[in-house]
């Protein structure tokens, strides 16, 4: 039961008559009167145990925008049913309007709309909703809460999507200088012609050129179905916040980036996130949008406060992929000990695959600490940002040696530059 504001002052003006004619009397029938009126409107309150809620299920919305979660309550008592009531969303859905009034007459449904303007990516939740009942007079509430479960899947924002058509075009101008047909160009075969003078002997097609009255040699296209392997780190250090985001949602802008654009290259996309276990995966083998099915996988997604099991990570890659892949680890440079996790899984895998790129998040915070040296503190945080970068350097180093390429830029910078890195290799005739 809840006492309204209005109780309050009924009880006040109940003092009156007290105050001016005390006695024992007076006091009892006032407060025989209150008591009265209070029962009698808790009485008359339509009852919450006889409501019924049903819960649509909103629509999939990206972060920071905005969506519709509709509740239907049904008034299955005997009493109108005048009150509020409360919808459970978590505070990171961004509820607008939680608390709604109600008024629905007996055996009635009412529908309402809860704005959410979520603020978090993932899946929110909404437990239950909570009914306040009030009497005609308003003195006093019954109040109940219902088990109504419901739920909202929050999409990453994919920021960089800003970057896809310059990097497309790019792309499609590589595709129109790859398509020149020359000699040990591309290794899938394209079509028959003539042969003329400077055409390799090793591209005569005898079986054609019995068949027709001139030599026919065959022509050659560089290969489309290359795979990408995505390997997003989600274990401690992806819950690192640089910048306005953590590393994992710079890795996943990344990701979607480089997954889309890989797609509209003529590559097969395969993704895993992973820290001791597989967390997500997805990829381009079946029908339909590759963005649609990584968003799907991603969105979920949260940092695990555990250490990488690196030593795993090339059974992962091969699970997904038995070929000579491009694979991309989305990681950081500065987690614990390179020398024993990052290090000799990324020289395994680049005996065993085409080309490892070692994406990594860096803290522009390095390099303001590295200007700002204008007392003894500056200078000590400065010779700390100078130390971390310089370990960096040697890991990145150590990398390349083994043949892996690495992508270290700041938040906003990485999902363009290992775009760009991707572009790069398939010119260069490494994919």
């Amino acid at each position: 039961m809840a006492v309204s504001g209005r109780f309050v002052a009924v009880v006040l003006l109940g003092l009156v008559p007290v105050l001016l004619f005390p006695g024992w009397l007076t006091v009892f029938t006032t407060a025989a009167v209150l008591v009265a009126l209070l029962g009698v409107d808790l009485l008359l309150a339509g009852s919450p145990r006889r409501v019924g809620a049903v819960r649509a299920e909103p629509e999939k919305v990206t972060l920071n925008n905005a969506v519709e979660a509709v509740l239907t309550l049904r008034n299955g008592g005997t009493r109108r049913l005048r009150g509020s009531f409360r919808d459970g969303w978590q505070p990171s859905t961004g509820a607008q309007n939680p608390i709604q009034a109600i008024d629905v007459p007996a055996g009635e449904s009412r529908r309402f709309a809860v704005r959410l303007r979520p603020v978090r990516r993932g899946d929110l939740a909404a437990p239950h909703v909570t009914i306040r009942s009030y009497g005609p007079l308003r003195l006093a509430a019954r109040q109940r809460t219902i088990d109504c479960p419901g739920s909202v899947r929050v999409l990453p924002p994919f920021h960089s999507r800003r970057h896809l058509p310059s990097k497309l075009r790019k792309l499609r101008e590589l595709d129109g200088k790859a398509a020149v047909q020359i000699r040990g160009a591309g290794t899938e075969f394209d079509s028959l012609r003539d042969y003329v003078r400077g055409d390799d002997v090793r591209s005569i097609d005898w079986r054609a050129t019995a068949r027709r009255s001139s030599v026919v040699v065959r022509t050659w296209r560089p290969e489309r179905d290359r795979r990408v392997v995505m390997v997003l780190d989600t274990s401690r250090t992806s819950a690192a916040r640089i910048a306005d985001e953590t590393r994992l949602d710079t890795g996943i802008e990344a990701a979607l980036l480089l997954g889309v654009l890989a797609e509209r290259g003529g590559d097969r996309v395969d993704f895993v996130a992973f820290d001791r276990r597989t967390r997500a995966r997805a990829g381009s083998a079946g029908q339909g949008n590759i963005l649609g099915r990584l968003v799907q996988a991603m969105a979920p997604l949260e940092a695990e406060l555990i250490e990488m099991d690196w030593p795993a990570v090339p059974a992962q890659v091969r699970a997904v992929s038995a070929h000579r892949s491009l694979v991309v680890l989305l990681t950081s440079l500065d987690s614990g000990a390179p020398e024993e996790g990052l290090l000799p899984v990324a020289e395994r895998l680049a005996s065993q695959h085409v080309v490892v790129v070692v994406a990594a998040v860096r803290d522009p915070q390095l390099g303001t600490m590295l200007r700002e040296r204008t007392d003894a503190t500056g200078v000590f945080r400065a010779a700390a940002a100078e130390r971390a970068l310089l370990q960096r350097a040697a890991v990145t180093a150590e990398l390349r040696r083994y043949g892996a390429e690495v992508v270290d830029a700041e938040p906003h910078d990485l999902p363009p530059r290992l775009a760009d890195m991707y572009i790069r290799l398939k010119a260069a005739g490494r994919l």
